[in-house]
Order: structure tokens, then sequence, then C-alpha cells
């Protein structure tokens, strides 16, 4: 454990020093601070008011941005040790590989979920000081929600850069799964399934398979219990899984689906290692 705390500092440490960190910290804070300029705490819009219109905003926000930063700064985690030249320096110092590898595991999410939550507490903050009614409870999920992303991604790009051997190659391969993750949520690729006839359960369940889709549609049901925006979709959605079992799963699957992703790449890197 000892090890395992010094590898997360030293991961923490590096990332704080890193230009990555100061312009992901940039755009989150900003994005906050936009929003409050714009006065979202005080509109009124379709029935929702003061806080609860900005952290909609915000998590709607954060699904566009926080995948694609936390893939592109964490595929270079291992990939840019071994493309530096400091990979085995590093790996021959008295640390076990489990200490290491999940020490940059826990230390890069630490520092990527920090800025997006100290963002949501400067909301709080502003709110207590206007004298603004806070949605704890939205609060609270929201964050778990932002968790559960953050953590998603995270497995998938520490795979990525575990199997991967250059920088180059290793933000390529995450831009790309990003990309073909948007062309699931834009419908393109579903609207093709359509073509070919489909079940509607069929189609409803490989688009929960996509992790972005997962979120984006369990943060609506967050602040729309029936899904009125999806339209016949929510039918589906709420006869396969009800509310309180598509929340579940919403938080679930992507802490599942990264730790899968992230406990595979630390099974490659450990083979590839001892070859």
């Amino acid at each position: 454990m000892k090890h395992l705390w010094l590898t997360v500092v030293l991961d923490i440490t590096e990332s704080l020093r890193a230009r990555w960190f100061l312009l992901y910290t940039v755009v989150f804070g900003g994005i906050m601070i936009l929003l409050f300029v714009f006065g979202l705490t005080e509109s009124r819009i379709m029935g929702f008011t003061g806080l609860t219109r900005l952290l909609l905003t915000y998590i709607q926000l954060c699904m566009a941005i926080l995948p694609i930063f936390v893939l592109m700064s964490t595929v270079r985690s291992v990939a840019g040790d071994r493309e530096a030249g400091v990979f085995e320096y590093l790996l021959s110092l008295p640390v076990s590989l489990p200490a290491w590898y999940w020490g940059k595991v826990i230390g890069r999410f630490i520092v990527i979920f920090l800025p997006v939550f100290l963002a949501m507490v400067a909301a709080v903050g502003w709110a207590l000081w206007r004298e603004v009614g806070i949605p704890w409870e939205l609060f609270f999920l929201y964050t778990g929600l932002l968790i559960a992303l953050a953590w998603c991604f995270l497995g998938i790009g520490m795979f990525i850069s575990s199997i991967t051997r250059s920088i180059d190659t290793a933000q390529g391969s995450a831009f790309f799964i990003w990309l073909f993750l948007l062309l699931f949520l834009d419908l393109i690729l579903l609207g093709l399934m359509v073509k070919e006839q489909f079940t509607p359960e069929s189609l409803v369940l490989i688009a929960l398979i996509n992790p972005l889709q997962t979120f984006r549609t369990g943060a609506m049901l967050l602040f729309d219990p029936q899904l009125i925006m999806l339209g016949p979709t929510a039918y589906v959605i709420l006869d396969l899984f009800g509310h309180m079992g598509y929340l579940i799963w919403s938080f679930v699957y992507p802490l599942l689906l990264g730790t899968v992703c992230a406990g595979s790449g630390y099974i490659l890197f450990r083979r590839g290692d001892l070859l």
C-alpha cells in the first residue's frame, strides 16, 4: 500500500506540472464562470430554476468535453513513459507492477475528477452566497454520474495506453473510439440498424452499451422521469429497466466497464512486461 500511494502522489505531481492539466482546469472553471455570467442560477426555463438549471447545463457540457479530455490525457500514461525511454527505469525501481499500474490509475482519476467536482462545489458556494435553493439530491446524483463517466473513460484510456507503443498511436486510437461512440450517440449507426429492421428492444440495448448514451439518458432521467424528450424510445427503456433500475444501470455499467478495461489493460501490460 505504501508503494501504491507513493505512485499515486508521483502521478498527481507529474500531472499538476503538465500543460494539459492547466488547460483542463481552465476549461471546466471557465465553463462554470460563463454559466454564472449568463445568470443561469437566476433564470427560469421550462420550470427549472436556480442551481438546477446550472447543473443541468453543466452536466450536458461535461458529457461533450470530459470523455475526450480523459482519453487524450490518460493514453499518455504508459505509452508516454515507454516512448520517452523511462519505462524500463521506472519498472526497475523497488515498486511492484500492481502498485505502479494501479497507482497511476488512481492518481490520474483524482487529477481528472478534481477540477470537475471543484467547479460544482463553486456553483454550490455561489448559490449559498446568493441564497438560491440548492437541490442537494440532484447535486450528489450528478456527482455520482460524473464519477462513473470519468472512471469509465479512464479505464478505456489505460487499456489503450497499455497495448500501444507510441503516443501518436494511442491518441489516434483514443480519438477513433470517441468518434465511434459519438456516431452511436448521434444515432447515425443506429439509423443503419433501423434500416435493417432491428427490433426496438435490440436497438435500445445496443444504444445503451454506449457509455455516452447511458450517461446522457441517466442525466435526462434525473430531471425528466418520464423521458419525454426521447419520445417512444422512453417506453422501451422504462419497460425494460424501470425508473430505479435504469438509474442503477447508469451508475453501475460505466463503473464496471471502466474497471474491466483497466483490469484488462493491466493483464496485457503485465504479460507484455514479463515477455
